[in-house]
């Protein structure tokens, strides 16, 4: 059965676009974001000395991804007004395509709950910009693996039957404005 939030929206993109900032102008704004899963695994995998790491375990650290970003899915999703994740559930799939995983149990079952669990349209994706691009404990990608990201992000979304909407390469407060207008002609409509 599909469940749909039409208010909860995905900004999305490669590492190193801009999101994180976005999301911290939205707020800013009075909008609620849900933050990045894959980040706070991260995180607790390194504090806790576990391998579901990109750099580790990866077919464990998509097992991870997948079902803490269900988890988020519904912690959010009952929603009334419109709000923002940082990332949805079709970058998992589009993390397990990027780094070639062949589990096919576990391709189906991503593939599942991306069909399953629908976010709002368009979802909004930050292209790589590199003026902006940095490295840190989290994000070890450089810029030409963030760019592979980026389009590996936008053929999974709109596989996923998702309408994108490419984030101008803006201020975080015009991106914001763009975001928002786009969000309240897809309110109205």
């Amino acid at each position: 059965m599909e469940i749909t939030n039409p208010n909860f929206y995905v900004i999305s993109g490669g590492p190193g676009s801009g999101k994180t900032t976005l999301l911290a102008e939205l707020s800013k704004l009075g909008f609620s974001h849900a933050p990045e899963v894959a980040r706070k695994i991260i995180q607790e995998q390194v504090q806790t000395g576990g391998l579901a790491l990109p750099w580790a375990d990866r077919e464990a650290y998509t097992r991870l991804m997948l079902q803490r970003s269900i988890d988020s899915y519904f912690q959010y999703t009952s929603t009334r007004e419109p709000m923002f994740a940082d990332r949805g559930l079709p970058d998992t799939l589009g993390y397990a395509r990027l780094i070639g995983l062949t589990n096919e149990s576990l391709l189906q079952a991503i593939h599942a709950a991306c069909m399953q669990y629908r976010y709002a349209s368009p979802v909004f994706l930050a292209p790589p910009w590199k003026e902006i691009y940095k490295t840190d404990d989290e994000r070890k990608q450089d810029f030409e693996e963030a760019e592979r990201t980026f389009d590996q992000i936008v053929d999974v979304y709109q596989s996923c039957g998702y309408s994108p909407a490419l984030l101008p390469k803006l201020s975080p407060p015009d991106r914001a404005q763009f975001i928002l207008q786009r969000v309240h002609a897809s309110v109205i409509r």
